[in-house]
This record gives C-alpha cells, structure tokens and sequence, in this order.
C-alpha cells in the first residue's frame, strides 16, 4: 500500500450499504382458475418492494416466481447478486421447491414474510380467489420443516402489508443484514502491537474473517508518521478550526498539543482513506518522547473524530472492541470506547467510559477537550475527551472470545443517568443496570467479554439478536 500524499474527506467504507435480494411467489396452479388473483397479489407485492426501497439498502427485485422452474432461475439471479440477505414474500400459498433453490444456493440468510392484503378478511363476500390472496401464512410451516431437512436456517415476519410493527421487525433484519455487510466486507486496520501484558486483548487475526468476514489491514506507526510529515498547514487550520466546532476546550489545553493533536488528525484521515479502513484499533508504547510516543498520544483527538464519522477507533489495540463499536454504529447506536471505572453503591450506579477517544455524536452534552500532563498507564501527555453518554437507554456491547477460539457477542441494556463526574478527561457514563453494581459487574465479568466494550445508546437486544442470526454467533444477554 502506497505512503503517497492522497488527500480526501471522504471515507468511502461508510457508503457500504447492504444488497437485499427481493423475490415475491405464489403457486402457478391457482392462476387459470381464479383470473383476478394474480394481479391482486402482484399488487401486494409491488407495494413491499415500495416499502424495501425505503430502507437504508441496496434491493435487487428479481420479480414474481409462480414454479420450481422460477425458482431456479431466481436463485441464479440472486446467487450472482451477492446479496446480504435474500426476502422471499409469500404472497399466498407455495411449495418449498420454489423456494430451496433459493435458500440452498444464493450463499445468503433468507427471511420469509407473509403479509396478507389487510388486517382481516370480508368474510361475508369473499370467494376462494379472494382467500387465497390472504394465505400467505399457509405455507410458512411448510418452509420451515423444510428448511430444517436441508439444513438452512429458518425466520420469518407475518403480518399484513401496512402492518407497521411487522416492519419494523422486517427492519430489523435488515439492519441486522447491514452488520452482516460490513463484517463481511470490512477493512479494520490494527496499528502498533499489544498493550504489554493485556492477554484478554490479544485477538487472531486469521479468526476475524474467518468467523466474521472482512480483512485486518496490519500496519505501522510509520505509516501514520509518514503521513503526519505530509500535512500541510493549510489542513491544520481547518482540522482547528472543525475541533473548535465539535469540543469546548478547558484551560487545561496547551496550544502546541492540540496543534500536535489537529496534525495527526488530519494524518488518520489520510491513512483511513489509503487503506479503505472500516475500523481502527491502535497501540504504541513508545520511549523517551520520540516520535513514534507522540504519534501515540496524539491519537485521541483524530480518533474520536473518526468514531463519530463513522469508522470507530480505538486504542490499547483493541481490534475486537472496535469491532463491537462498528456494530453498535451501524445500528444507529454509535458505540463509545468503554471500561469500567468505579462502582457507586450509594447511587446504585456503574461508572463506565476510557481515556479517549469517544464517540462525541452521542454524547449528552458538548464534548470537552481536556489537556493532561500524563495519561494513566501510558507515555506521553497531550488532550483528551471528557463527556458522558447521552442519558436513556443504552446497550453495552463486547465481542468475547472462547477457549474454542469462537466470537460471542455479549450485551446488557441500561440506562445512563446523571450525576457527578471526574474532571479527569475520560468519557465517564454512570450506568443503572436495574440491580446491585456490585452484582451486575460479577454477572459481566464472568461473561468472558474483556477489558473493553461498546457502550451504545438505546436498547439494541432486538437487533443484536437478528445480528447473531444472521451472521451465526452466539448472543450471550447479561443480567444480574
């Protein structure tokens, strides 16, 4: 990979959207017997493409499928598409090898959905034609026996097209497909080596795609330095001019580390866009103040900016972490860098969060650039983030690691509540798990979920359970 001068704001990897495969089908036999039926159903099904079209994602609408044959053909449509999730609609009753082929060679999940005309049928005028129209649910049992004997794994939605809680379990299979998308393509840089001694960090990068897809770009701090020698003056005053935008600075900043700071923020930039980077995690221990301790300190001012652009980084070399924070992100939650700090038994509250960076998009207030003389178990000195998460519900979330060498996900919701903070430059969140703080620390730790975690607004439970599905983890749902 080339160290050249290439310059852009754009990081391409957060226009990766997933491919939602659409196929809609109903039984060839019943089209000569009852005339009307089939444009009533090619009606429904115009409507659901309508509806995909509203999400976030990229539909491939391969049409109406009335036989194995249709089937077939569908399936080779679908398999070339390469798609992340595959929506068979099932518009009235049809056989399972309609849709095996589909499911066997298309390489993606499929998510079945039975979404008849209205909420009720016209019992007192409709004929057989006009019940057929509403027999979507009729074959489901079918499928799944028979996705069962073949070994795909079966899920599905019922409901009635304008059915709006049935959509939003349909969106959330398709954001779940979103994750999927990103694992499976993602670039997740790891720059620096291990905190010394941090076992629980240490990930296998062969594991990474072979469990979840993508690939982890192995780099060097050269990398970054490199890049740093190359930014002009020019993009430090605007990389200035945009942390005065998103932070408050307290009196604490010294100008010649936040220009430091600025310096390698404009350099992360570049190196998330020469590599393509989805992710980044980072560590560099460093000796005497030479350059490559200062590229290290310098880091959490860019790294925080990048979070909340959407390509999570994060320090102590913590590849698994920003994993976990790419998730919550593409869920919509964000997802902060997050240990835990301190138990208040008195407020019944854990007090969780990092020494930078964060992700400043969810914070509940103006983020606060702090300027420190050290950082806590590491070298160098330079500005920090200091802000709470914003306060509601919220889902921390890890990604653990067996003795099997298998990825689990590991979540618990909450909710962020005020209350004092320290004015110490960390991202400081003051979490009730509904429980004793004490109790509720024992049931996470013992979870194997790590050192660190994603700490993301909202209660993410539902969509992380799609998310395991989809991309075949276990889910392990931590309470005290």
């Amino acid at each position: 990979m080339s160290t050249g001068t290439a310059r852009s704001a754009r990081i391409p990897a957060v226009a990766r959207r997933p491919r939602i495969g659409l196929v809609a089908g109903g039984l060839g036999a019943y089209w000569p017997q009852f005339p009307e039926l089939l444009p009533t159903l090619r009606c429904s099904a115009a409507r659901v493409a309508e509806r995909m079209g509203q999400y976030d994602a990229d539909v491939v609408d391969v049409g109406f499928i009335s036989d194995a044959e249709d089937g077939a053909a569908a399936a080779e449509r679908l398999r070339a598409a390469d798609c992340d999730l595959i929506v068979g609609f099932l518009t009235t009753y049809m056989t399972a090898t309609m849709l095996v082929p589909i499911a066997q060679r298309s390489g993606a999940p499929v998510l079945l959905i039975n979404l008849q005309p209205t909420e009720a049928m016209d019992h007192a005028s409709f004929g057989t034609g006009d019940w057929l129209a509403y027999c979507g649910a009729c074959p489901l049992p079918e499928m799944a026996n028979t996705f069962e004997r073949v070994g795909v794994a079966f899920r599905s939605v019922s409901g009635h097209l304008e059915d709006e809680r049935a959509w939003a379990r349909i969106g959330r299979w398709i954001r779940a497909a979103g994750v999927r998308s990103v694992l499976r393509n993602g670039r997740h840089g790891l720059m620096g080596h291990l905190y010394p001694g941090m076992y629980d960090v240490s990930t296998d990068l062969t594991m990474v795609p072979g469990q979840l897809g993508g690939h982890v770009e192995v780099l060097e701090f050269d990398d970054l330095r490199v890049r740093v020698q190359q930014v002009t003056d020019k993009e430090a005053e605007l990389k200035l001019a945009e942390t005065r935008e998103v932070f408050d600075l307290a009196d604490t900043v010294v100008g010649d580390d936040l220009a430091w700071a600025a310096r390698v923020s404009v350099a992360l930039d570049s190196l998330v866009h020469d590599f393509d980077l989805d992710t980044l995690a980072y560590y560099h221990r460093g000796l005497e103040g030479e350059i490559h301790e200062r590229l290290g300190a310098g880091m959490i001012l860019g790294a925080s900016l990048l979070t909340a652009r959407g390509v999570p980084a994060c320090g102590e070399y913590e590849l698994r972490t920003s994993l976990a924070m790419l998730i919550a992100d593409r869920l919509g939650a964000g997802g902060s860098f997050t240990e835990l700090q301190a138990l208040d038994f008195r407020a019944g509250v854990v007090e969780m969060g990092h020494d930078g960076p964060g992700h400043t998009v969810i914070s509940e207030r103006k983020p606060l650039l702090r300027g420190l003389g050290v950082y806590h178990g590491k070298r160098g000195w330079g500005v920090s983030v200091e802000f709470d998460v914003r306060h509601g519900p919220v889902t921390v979330l890890g990604l653990g690691q067996t003795r099997r060498g298998t990825y689990q996900l590991i979540a618990a919701e909450g909710n962020v509540v005020g209350g004092p903070h320290l004015e110490i430059g960390n991202t400081t969140s003051r979490v009730d798990f509904g429980c004793d703080p004490g109790e509720w620390t024992d049931a996470w730790s013992a979870s194997g979920v790590g050192h660190h975690w994603a700490l993301a607004t909202g209660s993410l439970l539902p969509d992380l359970r799609a998310v395991a599905d989809l991309g075949q983890l276990e889910l392990v749902e931590v309470s005290a």
